[in-house]
């Protein structure tokens, strides 16, 4: 377990960029050898998603916040799929380790607790990337819906898949058991990302709700994504950004903390 916390002077230097590296390349080509279960089958769900709320509510529904009910829904079901597949990403990628009883050969190397951390959301943070691109291309062909500020949709990308990507670690580290990962989803992170403002706008819920909501950082993605793609938001922009950042630098931390300590992992 040397590589979990090294002490002194390593000769890699400060950073062992060459196993960082190496790690964040396995990462991504673990779901790339997989790619119609990690890329195909999310843009299949996402595609889903959006032509059976259109179809139930749409015409029904009327504008929501000045856009049709299709276009405020596509860009929360993007981010939603986003962040459900980074956090599927690494936590998987941990979990599995520890059932098969390899996880040692990730500990083993000489890698600090942060190169650890950041070579699994380099693997989180890819694989929400080739979702999200996927997606755009998606509804910019059969919705004609090009995001208004796409730099900041792409840095939205970003964050979500790194929150989550944390929380994955996090999720994993803690999970000795596939139905334990399997209770994580379901009772935490689909929560969280089901009650975010995806399928509505939390201006319409009453203020009990709507504390609630506003308490959830997933609601500042969906919301944050949608005013780079459509150009309206629930709450202010640079508002959801900054709760974004620090989520994702809090539950970072929290991520380094578990691998730097060992905890779940030693035998």
């Amino acid at each position: 377990m040397h590589g979990m916390a090294q002490k002194g002077v390593r000769r890699f230097g400060r950073v062992n960029w060459q196993g960082l590296a190496t790690l964040c390349a396995r990462e991504v080509r673990r779901f790339l050898a997989v790619w119609t279960q990690t890329l195909l089958a999310p843009l299949v769900t996402a595609g889903l998603f959006l032509l059976i709320f259109t179809i139930a509510i749409g015409p029904r529904r009327g504008d929501v916040m000045g856009v049709s009910f299709t276009a405020f829904i596509a860009p929360g079901i993007l981010m939603m799929t986003v962040i459900q597949n980074a956090f599927a990403n690494a936590s998987s990628s941990i979990v599995i380790g520890k059932v098969q009883g390899n996880i040692v050969d990730t500990l083993m190397p000489p890698l600090s607790a942060g190169e650890l951390v950041l070579g699994y959301l380099a693997g989180a943070i890819g694989r929400g990337l080739f979702v999200a691109v996927a997606i755009f291309a998606g509804l910019a062909l059969f919705l004609g819906i090009v995001p208004v500020h796409p730099f900041l949709a792409l840095c939205y990308v970003v964050i979500g898949s790194a929150l989550m990507g944390a929380l994955g670690i996090c999720a994993g580290v803690y999970a000795n058991k596939f139905d334990q990962m399997a209770a994580i989803t379901n009772f935490i992170v689909t929560p969280l990302a089901f009650l975010s403002g995806t399928f509505y706008s939390v201006e319409a819920l009453p203020d009990g709700l709507r504390q609630i909501t506003h308490a959830n950082p997933v609601f500042y993605l969906i919301d944050g994504m949608r005013y780079a793609v459509l150009g309206v938001s629930d709450s202010a922009p640079l508002l959801g950004l900054a709760v974004s950042i620090t989520s994702v630098v809090v539950i970072s931390l929290i991520a380094l903390g578990l691998f730097a300590r060992g905890t779940r992992l030693k035998a």
